[in-house]
C-alpha cells in the first residue's frame, strides 16, 4: 500500500453521477433606512427570522457513495461481513460527531436515540441491497442532522470521512476512505498527475538549465542531457524568469507538442527539439556507482518502478569489473504489488515470487515470474529497515527466499495485506485489503515482516560478531530465520514477537551500507548468508517471547 499499496493496489473504478453540495443562499436582511430609523413612534413589526445558513449536503451523493461502497466491501474483505454491519458500524459516526447520539439495534427496528429519546426508528429489510441500506444510513443522517447541531454543521465531505472512518475502524488497519483531494494527489503519485515532459529545472547564473531528467517521461530517450541551457519554450524566451515559472509552460495537455530551443555549454550553436506531453510517474529508482558495486535506491513502487529498475540494471551490466549490486529499500512503504512483482522478475531466472489470498477469486494469485535473471547471476544485498513495508517486502521475501539475495538491516514493517481500490462517485478513493501476501517459502509476511539474514539493529559491536561469525560460516540469525521460514497462517502474536525481537525494527544508518560492501566484496561470506535461507521444508526451532 498486487496492485499491489501492495497498493498493494488494483484499481477498480466504480462510477456514478457526480453531484456538487447545495447550500442555502444568503438571507441577511438589508440594514434599515435613514427614515426608518427616524420613525420611532411607527408601530414595531415581529423580528422576522434569519435563515439558517449551515450548508445543505447533497445527499443523494452520500447515498451515492455510501452505497457503492458498500457493494464494493461485501465480497471482498477478508472475513464476511453483512451490510447491515457494515451500515451500522459506519452509523457510529454520529454519536462519534454528537456524543448524545446513540443506536438500539436490538429489536426489530434499529432505533436512532437522543438520550432515552427516540429520534427515528427503522424498519430492518429481510434482504436489502447495498442501495437499501444506504438509504438507510441517509434516512438516519437526515434525522440527526435535524435535531443535532454537530451533525447538522458537517460537511457533505465531514459526513462521509466520519462513516467510513467507523466502519473501517471495525476491519485491519489498512482499508480506508481518501476523500477526493487526498485521492487525486495519490492517483497522480501512482500514475502521474498532469502532463509534462519529465524534466527538473534549476537555475544557473542568468540560465535556466535541465536539472534532471524523469526516466519515465518523453525527454528520457529524446536528446536533452542534465546541464542544456534551455532557451525557450515554445517560441516564448525563458530569459529572466524564474524555474517554476517555465516549469507550468511545460505542463498542459497530455499529448500536446512541446518545441524546446536548447544549448548545450561549450558548443555555438542551439538546437530544437520537439516533445509531446505526457503523464509521467515521479522518478522511484535512483542508481549510483561506488566502486565495482553499483546501488540502486528505490524510494516506492509505482507504475513504472520496474521499468525504471531494468533501465538502471541494462547499464550497470555493461561495467566488467562490476562485483556486487546493492538494492536499498529502507524507508520504502510499498505501492504497486505487480511492479514488485516485475522487479523480482529482473533479478530471478523463474520462480514463485508470492502468492495472494482472499475471499474474492479476482484477489487469488500465484505471481510466478520468468524471463531471466538479467544479472547473470550478480551478489545481490538488499537494505531493509523498520520502515520497509508493502510492496518492498514481497521483492525482499522473493530474491531472499530463492537465495538470490542477501538481505541486511532489521526486521521489516510486517505489511502483508493487499488492498484494492475503488474510485467512488464523489472521486474519493476507497482501500479495501482483500487479500493476505504468502512468501515463496510459504510464510505470511503480516505482522512477521522479513528477517534479514545479517542483522544490523543491535548494535556496532554485534555487528561486527555477525561480520567475524559470518567469516567462519556461522550465520547469527539462523535460528530467527529458520523459525520465520517455518510460521503459518494464522500465527500467535507471541511467537511473532518472539522471531521479531531477535532483530527488532529500526531506521537504517550508513551501518547498513558498509556491512552489504562487506559481504558481497567476499564471496565465502556472501555464500554462506545465503545459504541461511532453508529448504522449502523446515522445522521451526522454539524461540521465546519472554524478555
Amino acid at each position: 500500500m498486487v496492485l499491489a499499496v501492495l497498493l498493494f493496489c488494483q484499481p477498480a473504478p466504480l462510477h456514478a453521477q457526480n453531484s456538487s453540495s447545495a447550500s442555502v443562499p444568503d438571507a441577511t436582511p438589508a440594514p434599515p433606512s435613514t427614515a426608518a430609523q427616524a420613525a420611532s413612534s411607527a408601530p414595531t413589526m415581529p423580528e422576522q427570522p434569519v435563515a439558517d445558513k449551515t450548508p445543505v449536503p447533497d445527499m443523494l451523493l452520500v447515498k451515492s457513495v455510501i452505497s457503492t461502497g458498500l457493494q464494493f466491501l461485501q465480497p471482498r474483505t477478508l472475513e464476511p461481513h453483512s451490510f447491515r454491519e457494515f451500515t451500522l458500524w459506519g452509523l457510529a459516526s454520529l454519536s462519534a460527531l454528537d456524543p448524545s447520539l446513540s443506536f438500539d439495534s436490538r429489536g426489530a427496528n434499529i432505533q436512532l436515540l437522543s438520550g432515552q429519546t427516540s429520534l427515528l426508528s427503522h424498519s430492518v429489510p429481510t434482504d436489502g441491497t447495498a442501495d437499501d441500506w444506504a438509504q438507510i444510513a441517509v434516512d438516519f443522517l437526515e434525522s440527526a442532522r435535524a435535531h443535532s447541531l454537530a451533525v447538522r454543521t458537517a460537511s457533505r465531505e465531514e459526513l462521509v470521512q466520519a462513516f467510513f472512518d467507523e466502519l473501517f475502524n471495525h476491519l485491519d488497519p489498512y482499508s480506508r476512505y481518501i476523500g477526493p483531494s487526498s485521492a487525486t494527489s495519490d492517483r497522480a503519485a501512482r500514475v502521474g498527475g498532469e502532463a509534462d515532459i519529465g524534466i527538473s529545472l534549476g537555475q544557473n547564473g542568468r540560465y535556466l538549465v535541465i536539472s534532471a531528467i524523469n526516466a519515465n517521461g518523453p525527454a528520457w530517450t529524446a536528446a536533452i542531457d542534465t546541464g542544456d541551457r534551455l532557451l525557450s519554450v515554445n517560441n516564448r524566451l525563458t530569459a529572466g524568469k524564474t524555474p517554476q515559472t517555465v516549469m507550468e509552460w511545460l505542463r498542459g495537455e497530455e499529448d500536446t507538442p512541446v518545441v524546446l530551443r536548447l544549448l548545450t555549454p561549450g558548443q555555438r550553436r542551439a538546437r530544437t527539439v520537439t516533445l509531446r506531453r505526457a503523464k509521467t510517474p515521479p522518478e522511484t529508482v535512483f542508481a549510483f556507482a561506488s566502486g565495482s558495486i553499483v546501488v540502486l535506491r528505490v524510494t516506492a513502487f509505482s507504475a513504472d518502478t520496474a521499468e525504471e529498475m531494468s533501465q538502471y540494471l541494462d547499464q550497470a551490466v555493461q561495467d566488467t569489473h562490476l562485483k556486487g549490486l546493492i538494492i536499498d529499500l529502507r524507508g520504502n512503504r510499498g505501492g504497486v504489488l505487480q511492479q514488485a512483482v516485475t522487479a523480482a522478475a529482473l533479478l530471478l531466472d523463474r520462480g514463485v515470487a508470492a502468492v495472494t489470498s482472499g475471499r474474492d477469486s479476482q484477489a487469488n494469485h500465484i505471481w510466478a515470474v520468468q524471463g531471466g535473471d538479467m544479472t547473470n547471476g550478480l551478489p545481490i544485498a538488499i537494505l531493509v529497515d523498520g520502515r520497509t513495508a508493502s510492496a518492498a517486502e514481497i521483492l525482499a521475501a522473493a530474491l531472499a527466499d530463492h537465495r538470490r539475495a542477501v538481505v541486511i538491516g532489521s526486521t521489516t514493517l510486517g505489511k502483508g495485506l493487499v488492498q484494492t481500490v475503488a474510485q467512488l462517485p464523489d472521486e474519493g478513493e476507497l482501500f479495501v485489503t482483500w487479500s493476505r501476501v504468502i512468501a515463496p517459502l510459504h510464510w505470511p509476511l503480516q505482522g512477521l515482516g522479513v528477517m534479514p539474514q545479517i542483522c544490523t539493529s543491535l548494535g556496532a559491536a554485534d555487528v561486527e560478531k555477525s561480520l567475524h561469525d559470518l567469516a567462519a560460516g556461522q550465520v547469527d540469525n539462523q535460528a530467527a530465520i529458520t523459525a520465520s521460514r517455518a510460521a503459518r497462517f494464522p500465527i500467535p502474536v507471541s511467537q511473532i514477537m518472539a522471531i521479531r525481537k531477535t532483530c527488532p525494527a529500526a531506521l537504517g544508518t550508513d551501518r547498513d551500507v558498509n556491512v552489504a560492501r562487506s559481504v558481497l566484496e567476499n564471496p565465502e561470506w556472501y555464500k554462506n548468508a545465503i545459504n541461511a535461507i532453508p529448504d522449502d521444508a523446515v522445522t521451526a526451532p522454539q524461540l521465546s517471547a519472554a524478555p
